[in-house]
């Protein structure tokens, strides 16, 4: 039986990846994930069981962490290593294995293949499984690299092990299998919560700061990936060594952070999303470090200056290791970083604004307050989530360079790329366009929305607020059913639907939180503004 995967956005024919996927991994990764995530459950069932005896162990709260952050899209695509998380996590369940063939996982993976679940269950019942099971896997993420930074819940990791022990007994139940979908959303919103408390208390609070977007001469490394951890560690081995160090899609936002800007060295951000890496990477003149997700396949004209570290892996790249006490030497991008040629010139300026976290735009909101009881500020619209490659995006830049002039934008994740770096000039002493940062400060932009909601003495669904999300993975799953769990309505999601739901389900959604399929950006916007 070939693979099948079906949890991005872009899977191929819009059904799902059956030989190769459009991430790049291989039927091989792909079954040994699948392996990995029905261990997972396993494991999940042995926490349950624990827990009725009051007993919880973190190094299994830290597993089951690990592996399903581990499968989460364009993380791991090491072969090796994902066997060598199968063969630990059936050692916690029991299993004595030692020296097992790859060959023999990939035959037990087809038990846990999502076409047995189809095949089994039905589209629906698979599909839905699988929502709560991609949800999961992006709360994972974010709980993770919380956990990093020493902040942690054992009542909230408990959840995790409860959701998976749910799915585990395979139910069919539908409204069950809804109700829990929902219930991880208020997992991730605790996940989020974590996060932005652990970012804050190590960093500082994000601040309006303006970066900029072009290179500078000299050595340089170039930072992509989620985790502020070690972009910190890597500041702090790099001062001095006449380096300077740029962050790289989803790490833009590290650069409003107090704690981290500091670092003079630290000196803007190259290239844009994720999708982008092949063609902004390929003649960079530095070392590149991937510190979690977003990895593609590296070109040879670069994969030598390629290092990984944490769970995100690339068969041939070099990849940092923690020791015991979590630090990372990353002595070889430094060595790599000072091998290589840099940038020969500084090139000519361009900067944007960033850092317009929760607290900053809350602490002006008396001016939005007046702004919309006086009509100045007709509408706001919160565009955000994944970028990617498949077509259809571009709606994103049309929708945001379309929103009339007596509105405010809002955006946060990579999602932006697509506009961060237009011109929407200023409505009053307020810029138009608001980066809040990474895909996990949704949390902060649920906490904008809830205090606005409470000024106005209104519901959030009651508010001049609009949310357009693209999505492309797992944390943008969680993130969508966080905001269902809230009871969020009208939204509009895109570019496609997730092939995981069939049509009765997404009528569900439908039916009960108006979700809406992005269209034309014009026609949207007319609707949403009722012009």
């Amino acid at each position: 039986m070939n693979m099948f995967c079906y949890q991005c956005e872009q899977t191929a024919k819009g059904t799902g990846c059956n030989y190769l996927g459009v991430c790049g991994k291989t039927d091989r990764v792909a079954k040994l994930q699948d392996l990995l995530v029905g261990e997972c459950k396993k494991l999940g069932s042995k926490a349950v069981q624990m827990k009725a005896k009051e007993e919880q162990s973190d190094f299994l709260d830290t597993m089951v962490l690990d592996a399903l952050f581990t499968t989460v899209t364009n993380v791991n695509f090491d072969e090796e290593k994902i066997a060598r998380m199968i063969l630990e996590a059936k050692e916690q369940t029991g299993e004595k294995l030692s020296g097992v063939e790859l060959n023999k996982l990939l035959g037990e993976s087809e038990t846990y293949s999502i076409e047995g679940q189809k095949t089994q269950y039905g589209d629906t019942v698979a599909g839905l499984q699988n929502l709560i099971l991609y949800g999961l896997k992006g709360a994972a993420a974010y709980t993770h690299h919380a956990k990093a930074l020493g902040k942690t819940d054992m009542e909230h990791q408990m959840e995790y092990h409860r959701v998976l022990d749910f799915l585990s007994k395979n139910p069919t139940d539908i409204n069950a299998l809804l109700g829990e979908a929902l219930h991880v959303g208020k997992i991730n919103y605790r996940a989020m919560e974590l996060l932005d408390a652990a970012n804050t208390e190590a960093y500082g609070k994000p601040e309006p700061t303006e970066v900029n977007t072009t290179a500078k001469a000299g050595k340089c490394i170039v930072v992509s990936g989620h985790d502020l951890k070690d972009l910190y560690e890597l500041l702090v081995q790099t001062e001095g060594k006449g380096i300077n160090i740029y962050t790289h899609g989803e790490m833009l936002p590290a650069l409003a952070y107090p704690g981290l800007k500091k670092f003079k060295h630290l000196v803007g951000n190259i290239g844009s999303a994720w999708q982008n890496q092949k063609k902004e990477f390929d003649g960079f003149p530095g070392a590149i470090l991937f510190t979690t997700n977003c990895i593609q396949e590296p070109k040879d004209s670069y994969k030598a200056n390629v290092f990984t570290t944490g769970l995100v892996a690339w068969p041939g790249c070099v990849s940092i290791p923690s020791d015991p006490g979590g630090k990372k030497d990353f002595t070889p991008v430094i060595e790599k970083a000072l091998a290589l040629p840099g940038f020969t010139a500084d090139e000519p300026e361009h900067k944007i604004t960033i850092g317009f976290a929760a607290d900053t735009v809350l602490s002006v909101a008396n001016v939005v307050v007046d702004a919309v009881k006086s009509g100045a500020l007709k509408h706001i619209f919160l565009i955000g989530g994944c970028d990617g490659a498949k077509p259809g995006r571009n709606y994103y830049t049309e929708f945001a360079e379309k929103v009339p002039a007596d509105c405010v934008i809002l955006t946060l994740a990579c999602g932006k790329f697509r506009f961060n770096k237009l011109d929407f000039g200023k409505l009053g002493p307020l810029p138009r366009l608001l980066d809040m940062g990474q895909c996990n400060d949704a949390y902060s932009a649920i906490r904008v929305a809830v205090a606005l909601a409470g000024v106005f003495n209104c519901g959030v669904n009651d508010l001049p607020l609009s949310i357009v999300l693209s999505w492309y993975e797992q944390k943008a799953v969680a993130i969508l059913l966080t905001l269902l769990s809230l009871d969020v309505k009208g939204m509009r999601l895109g570019p496609s639907l997730p092939a995981f739901l069939t049509p009765d389900v997404l009528q569900v959604l439908i039916d009960k939180f108006d979700i809406k399929p992005t269209g034309n950006a014009e026609e949207d916007l007319k609707a949403i503004l009722k012009v």
